[in-house]
């Protein structure tokens, strides 16, 4: 009897490999969507943040495109200035590496599961793979509306228990009133910005399960 080439039967590592690969995958687009000048700044006029700092648009604007450009391209320093002024403290600046650290290494294992999904599409020589792309699509979904729904319900809690995972303690806390980070990032834009990307991964989990799905039962 030849060798089965189905994945349904076939190779359970690798059909956890690709659901979560896809997780991953999914996972990372949702948050680029959000994690970029664009989105920050319309976010930080919304919630206000140029009122906060006593700086204008225009100079909000400019120090944030450089600053989420820097967490994605480095040094990492961010030495930022506005009228020549410091924007941040030697604190704020060693939160902010920390938040660089954070980001790459999510980008680095979305990239892995990139890399995962083409080399096992690659190396299937035509099997489909599609009922394990849609078994990690579904997982996304449910997952972040449970993720997402804690996060709405009890924002504070889930902030304060993400920061504590990621970031040494005590490097996270700032003061609204002198702080320019929490200034330029303040609760609202946080709270509006999480609930965008779970939205958005919602949609790109239910949008690549049913395609997966559709695509799955093609002979």
């Amino acid at each position: 009897m030849p060798p089965t080439t189905d994945p349904r039967r076939a190779h359970p590592l690798a059909r956890l490999a690709v659901g979560v690969a896809t997780m991953l995958v999914l996972s990372g687009l949702a948050v680029a969507l959000f994690f970029n000048p664009a989105w920050v700044t319309f976010a930080q006029s919304r919630a206000g943040a140029a009122a906060a700092t006593g700086w204008t648009e225009a100079e909000v604007r400019e120090v944030t495109t450089d600053i989420v450009i820097e967490v994605w391209l480095g040094p990492g320093t961010f030495e930022q200035e506005v009228a020549g002024a410091p924007v941040f403290t030697a604190r704020e600046r060693e939160h902010m590496a920390d938040v660089r650290r954070v980001v790459i290494a999510f980008a680095a294992t979305v990239l892995v599961g990139a890399l995962v999904l083409l080399a096992i599409g690659v190396a299937s020589r035509g099997r489909r793979w599609w009922g394990a792309v849609g078994t990690g699509a579904k997982v996304l979904a449910v997952g972040t509306v449970v993720i997402g729904g804690a996060f709405y319900l009890v924002f504070d809690t889930a902030f304060t228990l993400f920061h504590e995972l990621l970031f040494p303690a005590g490097s996270w806390s700032f003061d609204p009133a002198t702080d320019r980070l929490v200034q330029l990032f303040p609760y609202q834009f946080w709270t509006e910005t999480s609930v965008a990307i779970a939205i958005a991964a919602l949609g790109l989990a239910i949008v690549t399960w049913v395609v997966a799905r559709q695509l799955e039962r093609r002979p």
